[in-house]
């Protein structure tokens, strides 16, 4: 997993192609997103934070490894109930972040913590991926969870919007698994790939892409640059 941002969606609009075709868009708040913590694979030389029993606080070096290339980056102050376990997991001159996540680094990419990473980072980018959470649409029936046609309709018809039938009689006489049946449907973790970048606004942080993407108004989105589809802005 490469490196991308945290957004949240603000809505969806149009705008008008250069052949006058109605194209549909998603605006969405890309950033700023602070990189508050480095980890690496290999042994380094850290400060950690240790409180003394009269209350003084000491920072000690020590050796350490994570085992693995990441970063974590945050999106949105937190500006009330911040507990003082949390505020230690920052560094100096970032404040606390209502939400975090953490990217793996492709080999060779790198960051520094404290770096802010805003909308820009997809300037050279010309379709991304976007992974949201889908809205709850609650308990529905096959037809609408799983596109299954009507029974008939005729007078007397008691199948109309049934599942029909959902195993056998005798052998094996039990409902096999994975049937598709009416169930919850919604909320469930969705990507969706090679979204064509259509503008970005570096001084509001925001990123305008092709289509819908999952989740409802404001809404958390992670955004990353396409791994499928390569191309640079407006191409």
């Amino acid at each position: 997993m490469a490196l991308g941002l945290i957004g949240k969606k603000i809505g969806m609009t149009q705008i008008f192609d250069e052949n006058g075709l109605v194209v549909p868009i998603t605006v969405i708040q890309a950033g700023p997103c602070p990189v508050i913590q480095r980890k690496t694979a290999d042994i380094t030389e850290r400060g950690k934070k240790i409180r003394m029993k009269n209350g003084s606080l000491i920072e000690v070096k020590v050796r350490k490894s994570d085992g693995y290339n990441a970063a974590q980056i945050g999106f949105l102050d937190k500006k009330k109930g911040v507990l003082k376990s949390e505020k230690g997991h920052y560094p100096e001159g970032i404040a606390p972040q209502k939400h975090i996540r953490e990217f793996r680094l492709d080999e060779g990419e790198d960051i520094s913590v404290g770096t802010i990473l805003k909308v820009d980072f997809f300037q050279d980018a010309g379709f991304v991926d976007i992974t949201g959470i889908s809205k709850g649409r609650g308990f529905q029936g096959v037809i609408k969870r799983h596109g299954f046609s009507c029974g008939p309709k005729a007078h007397g018809s008691n199948s109309v919007r049934a599942p029909g039938s959902i195993g056998m009689n005798t052998y094996p006489g039990k409902v096999l698994k994975g049937k598709r049946m009416p169930g919850h449907m919604g909320v469930d973790k969705v990507t969706m790939q090679n979204l064509r970048v259509v503008g970005i606004d570096p001084e509001k942080n925001i990123l305008l892409v092709k289509g819908s993407v999952p989740g409802s108004k404001n809404s958390l989105l992670v955004i990353q640059k396409s791994v499928r589809k390569k191309g640079a802005l407006g191409k």
